[in-house]
């Protein structure tokens, strides 16, 4: 059995990603805020190839920013729920004018379009329960591509950083015998 290189589709070119760009990724995932000679003291390169291979990772479109994790009860958010949309028909012109509103509205944190009973999972955050209401009202219900609202708090919320470890999948080759 031969391990194939993990693929990465990214603005039609095709990069592989070897251990070592996993392990650089999964180290930038947990802090990003590494310098570049700490990051290649872990990962057993030196500066200079660990940089080019950084870079690397950022013109290919893997590595697609650095994010700060700020508490959102610096700004008074005290409440997160997950509100489920469905929409009244699957039309190009009703999805993009809902994402269009979605990027406007700063209550909100991301975005699913998913399969199944709804078309979106949205994750908003609020000051409280008050807020939540008149948001989702004023935000959602009057909208007209919109045809089912379900909102659900969020008790917690843990943002896992692991991903970037995770092992491609194992392929057998198939050879005429």
């Amino acid at each position: 059995m031969r391990q194939l290189p993990q693929k990465i589709l990214s603005e039609g070119l095709i990069a592989t990603l070897d251990r070592t760009d996993r392990l650089i990724l999964a180290h930038l995932q947990h802090n990003a805020r590494l310098s570049n000679k700490e990051l290649a003291a872990k990962v057993g390169l030196s500066p200079s190839s660990c940089l080019a291979r950084v870079r690397r990772l950022e013109q290919g479109g893997v590595l697609r920013g650095y994010h700060a994790d700020v508490a959102l009860g610096a700004f008074g958010v005290t409440l997160q729920a997950m509100v489920a949309v469905r929409l009244e028909k699957h039309v190009r012109a009703a999805i993009t004018a809902f994402e269009r509103h979605l990027a406007t509205l700063p209550e909100v944190l991301a975005w699913h379009h998913v399969a199944g009973a709804n078309d979106y999972l949205v994750h908003v955050a609020v000051h409280d329960a008050a807020h939540l209401r008149e948001f989702v009202l004023t935000a959602f219900a009057g909208r007209t591509e919109v045809a089912h609202l379900e909102t659900n708090l969020i008790f917690s919320h843990r943002r896992s950083v692991a991903f970037g470890a995770v092992e491609p999948r194992r392929a057998e080759r198939q050879t005429d015998a």
